[in-house]
């Protein structure tokens, strides 16, 4: 696919296929700073550019939700400097970029465990929230402080205060409820899970979400991830076969 008129061209030739959730693994920050001489927290504020590109390009091809991972519960254990350059950045991100967010009708939702973060990123995450919460567009949600298995034992912790309270039932308990007590479990089922930087694993990201999944890895990394990336990435989902479980054959017949 052509650098030009990108999303011209996935709105002609996927239009019918465009995944209505992905979620993405912003790998390779820390290695591209450091293949440039620089240190990792200077690709980790590059990486903000690709942001803006990849919110802008999900925007256009009508995806529904952007699910990001900026911030995993592992990544405490990084050198100090580097984590205290991400505070920063994660706090200059919620200053500078919560007003364009809300001007484009993008609802930002940071989903994790934000308890862990300092009294000042808590109170922007809020006001963040409150801010863009009735907007209609894109849910741009950014996983921070988070991992799957957090995600699942958070759910199961509130499942069991409820059945403790006498609000449910234990026999009521099934996949689907549990799926709604879950993270983002007010948005489309994830359709794409795309990694950049080269590595072929999950990381603990949206364990729950990505049973039927399709994924996506490219040895792109985070900073130079731009619009044609991400639209090789839908190309690349668009040629896929969505079977949950049926043959193809159910899949021509259901169609037909």
């Amino acid at each position: 696919m052509a650098k030009s008129n990108v999303v011209d061209q996935v709105l002609e030739h996927y239009s019918s296929s465009i995944p209505q959730h992905v979620g993405i693994i912003m790998d390779g920050n820390g290695r591209w700073a450091q293949q440039k001489g620089m240190p990792r927290v200077y690709g980790h504020k590059k990486g903000v550019d690709a942001v803006r590109e990849t919110v802008r390009f999900a925007r256009k091809v009508g995806v529904k939700s952007l699910t990001l991972f900026a911030f995993s519960s592992e990544n405490w254990k990084r050198p100090e400097d580097e984590v205290s350059g991400l505070m920063e950045l994660f706090m200059l991100v919620l200053t500078r970029e919560v007003n364009t967010l809300h001007k484009n009708n993008v609802r930002l939702k940071i989903v994790g465990d934000i308890s862990a973060f300092s009294d000042k990123i808590q109170k922007k995450v809020i006001s963040a929230h409150q801010m863009t919460e009735a907007n209609t567009g894109l849910t741009l949600n950014v996983a921070a402080n988070y991992g799957g298995r957090w995600d699942i034992a958070n759910a199961t912790k509130s499942i069991a205060n409820d059945v403790q309270s006498g609000k449910l039932d234990a026999n009521d308990i099934d996949e689907t409820l549990l799926g709604k007590y879950m993270c983002l479990a007010d948005q489309p089922e994830l359709d794409l899970l795309v990694r950049t930087g080269g590595e072929s694993r999950i990381s603990n990201f949206l364990l729950w979400q990505l049973a039927y999944a399709e994924l996506h890895f490219t040895s792109v990394y985070w900073p130079d991830f731009d619009e044609l990336s991400f639209a090789q990435a839908v190309e690349a989902f668009a040629g896929t076969e969505r079977r949950f479980g049926l043959t193809g054959e159910q899949i021509k017949q259901n169609e037909i």
